[in-house]
């Protein structure tokens, strides 16, 4: 009877504690269910963290504890988020040989410790701490970090802890991943917003030195870095030569130039690849540790700036910290880079424009003192022609002993070293005779829209072009031509200096063909259609030697063609040049 008696308490007893137990599971499942709730709520990485810790700590009923995760760049266990924990506690940093949190990021396996005191591998953090538990972080099958708790009481935590903080774990790498994900791609679209806004930057400017500096400030602020720099490999393509940086100090700009064949920088240049070093202080590829302690600089990442198949240089990013760069920051260099290539072209290119034009400037200046030359001789031959011919008509034959003898002398002298300064400059006109040859009037005007195309679009100029079809060769000096015409398109830039249209137009009329060069600027008074092909030096333009048109008129009666101008005060102006067919 008492056995049957005791038998029964014990089933009762026994059913009472799996109740108790059902209920603890589902007030834990409950528990777990809510606090997933939260931090799952949260996509900003450092929030999710927190609240996981907090959970943590709360859910085992711990004193305090940290979330450490492995720091891909320096190899290092770094404390991400604690609760509890003093504030100079959570700078700690722990090799993955150190601790007890080291072991189970070694091992992959949860471990508790009812008792540190008497466990080497634990490392202090806080004062009075007797227990602690740690589980793995495990993401795609690779331990990614720690969820730490520890306890004031010795044998704080039960096997029921270590299940409950591992469920935990698993809901926390989830958290983790998602925010991690979320915060690519939120840096991702910064890069892209980045990009736009410095292919904008870059290319509102054609100032080589200025396009360099805007390409450097935005290199710093799309990462952000400590510092950036950009290099150009000079002339005989032997050197690197730094051109621009942003962030860096006197020692870093006074640096001297480094060799493109025994370089770091160099080899980024030979190979055309991107390089990066984790600690430029320490690294022996690096050219300057020294600089880059004093400095403060210690990641890099150096791509090559390539246009048209040929390096142009190196855009460098620095940071202050270990970095290791990811795949997405490397592209988002490059195609800064990119971008930055093209823009130094195009700067380069629009300095070749400007030095070339003002090379015309100066053809032009030569041409005006032909066309000078050849009227001066033509002003001072004929009076001095006559001067000459009434001279030895007055048969002056003095005396040896008459004073005036030596007079006439001298004066018969001077009129002929001033006709043989007047036949100089008949040769030195007579040189700029043109020297006729088939032309291809639509190929040369092609050459002109490709030279003066920049700076058409720095002045905010449209150009339209309105060609016939298979125009016919004129018989002419093609640099002659390509001159004129030259003139007449900077002309009519200098008259629409706020934007305006230039209209090109080419086309067969009888046995010539008429080029017209239409502007949309504010047109002739009447005295200046008078004077616009005069061979005067007055002239009120700042630019230029003011015989543009002169020496157009001049190109033109030389090719035995004619030029002629239809202009309205404030209805632009249309300057037709027509030049005979080759028969």
């Amino acid at each position: 009877m008492a056995t049957q008696f005791l038998l029964r308490d014990n089933r009762a007893r026994a059913v009472v504690e799996n109740e108790v137990i059902l209920m603890s599971k589902g007030n834990n499942l409950s528990e777990l269910y809510r606090i997933s709730r939260e931090i799952h709520a949260t996509l900003e990485p450092q929030v999710a963290l927190q609240l996981v810790m907090r959970e943590a700590v709360g859910l085992v009923n711990a004193t305090s504890g940290s979330l450490v995760l492995v720091n891909p760049t320096t190899g290092l266990l770094d404390i991400e988020a604690s609760e509890g924990l003093p504030e100079d506690g959570a700078d700690l940093k722990l090799r993955l040989d150190e601790g007890i949190t080291g072991w189970v990021v070694r091992h992959g396996q949860p471990l508790r410790v009812d008792d540190v005191s008497n466990d080497k591998r634990y490392v202090t953090l806080r004062s009075g701490v007797c227990s602690e538990m740690a589980v793995p972080l495990v993401m795609d099958g690779e331990v990614r970090g720690v969820l730490n708790v520890d306890a004031d009481q010795p044998a704080a935590f039960s096997a029921a802890d270590q299940k409950l903080l591992e469920e935990l774990a698993d809901h926390a790498t989830q958290v983790i991943r998602n925010t991690w994900l979320f915060e690519q791609s939120r840096h991702q679209a910064r890069l892209l917003e980045s990009l736009v806004s410095v292919r904008q930057s870059i290319n509102s400017s054609l100032n080589l030195d200025d396009v360099l500096q805007d390409i450097t400030r935005e290199a710093v602020s799309l990462f952000p870095a400590r510092m950036a720099s950009l290099q150009l490999v000079d002339g005989s393509g032997e050197w690197l030569e730094l051109r621009a940086q942003h962030g860096a100090g006197e020692d870093y700009r006074s640096r001297p130039r480094l060799w493109v064949d025994d370089s770091f920088m160099g080899s980024v240049v030979r190979r055309r690849k991107p390089i990066q070093v984790v600690n430029v202080q320490t690294s022996a590829q690096y050219q300057h540790p020294e600089i880059a302690r004093r400095e403060g600089l210690v990641s890099l990442l150096s791509v090559p700036l390539v246009f048209d198949d040929k390096c142009l240089g190196t855009l460098n990013v620095y940071t202050d910290q270990p970095h290791v760069f990811s795949n997405e920051e490397t592209h988002a260099l490059v195609a800064l880079a990119e971008l930055s290539a093209i823009a130094i072209d195009k700067a380069r290119l629009y300095e070749r424009t400007v030095d070339v034009e003002e090379q015309l400037r100066r053809n032009e200046q030569l041409s005006a003192l032909g066309l000078l030359a050849a009227e001066v001789a033509h002003e001072i031959r004929n009076p001095l022609t006559v001067m000459k011919m009434l001279y030895h008509s007055l048969n002056l034959d003095f005396g040896s002993d008459d004073p005036r003898a030596e007079d006439a002398r001298v004066l018969s002298e001077k009129m002929n070293q001033l006709d043989a300064i007047v036949e100089r400059i008949v040769n030195f006109a007579r040189n700029a005779e043109p020297r006729m040859a088939p032309v291809d009037l639509a190929g040369l005007l092609d050459d002109l829209a490709l030279l003066t195309r920049h700076k058409l679009q720095h002045q905010r100029i449209t150009l339209q072009r309105e060609m016939a079809n298979s125009l016919p060769s004129v018989n002419g000096d093609a640099t002659q031509l390509s001159q004129a015409f030259l003139n007449l398109i900077l002309n009519a830039t200098e008259a629409m200096p706020e934007g305006g249209t230039l209209t090109i137009r080419a086309a067969t009329e009888a046995n010539a063909v008429a080029v017209a060069f239409a502007d949309t600027g504010p047109g002739m008074t009447e005295e200046q259609r008078a004077r616009a092909f005069t061979g005067m030096l007055s002239t009120t333009k700042e630019k230029g030697g003011g015989l543009g048109l002169a020496i157009v008129a001049k190109v033109a009666e030389a090719h035995g063609g004619q030029v002629e101008v239809d202009a309205r005060e404030g209805e632009g102006t249309t300057i037709t040049l027509r030049l005979p067919v080759t028969d």
